[in-house]
């Protein structure tokens, strides 16, 4: 059975549900979890302006804002399972490349994670950080809806 699981999470809806379950998952099996929370740098096209340099300070308070939120979830998922969970904060232009590499430098031997519910064109033209792990990962790949 799986013995280290690394769950990816956004803080979306759907990512903390899978969390939930993950978590419960991990204690009925007995094993370690590691939780990955990956932020997409802010591209500016433009450098050197004060608007650029305001909206980068917003996109930063935004992204803290929200990595606080998605910790502050997993800690009380955690209380409530009596799991201990290793947390890594991690940035990535691709969060797929950084949850994939994560679970290998981790030893992890399962990523669980959330669908992320695009379908149709967006989910063909766009793509999604879960189908990009399951396309690229070399452990299983448990999906949550």
């Amino acid at each position: 059975m799986f013995k280290h699981i690394l769950i990816p999470t956004d803080g979306s809806a759907i990512a903390t549900a899978a969390l939930e379950k993950a978590l419960d998952f991990a204690r009925d099996i007995g094993a370690k979890v590691t939780v990955i929370s990956v932020i997409q740098p802010l591209e500016a096209f433009v450098i050197g302006t004060v608007g650029t340099r305001m909206g980068y300070d917003e996109y930063e308070r935004a992204v803290t804002t929200a990595k606080d939120a998605t910790l502050n979830a997993l800690l009380a998922a955690e209380r409530r399972r009596m799991n201990s969970c290793k947390m890594i904060k991690a940035e990535a232009a691709e969060p797929a490349d950084a949850i994939v590499a994560a679970a290998k430098a981790a030893g992890c031997d399962l990523i669980a994670m959330g669908s992320h519910g695009r379908s149709g064109l967006k989910a063909l033209v766009l793509g999604s950080v879960t189908m990009k792990v399951m396309a690229h990962s070399t452990i299983p790949v448990l999906v949550y809806r």
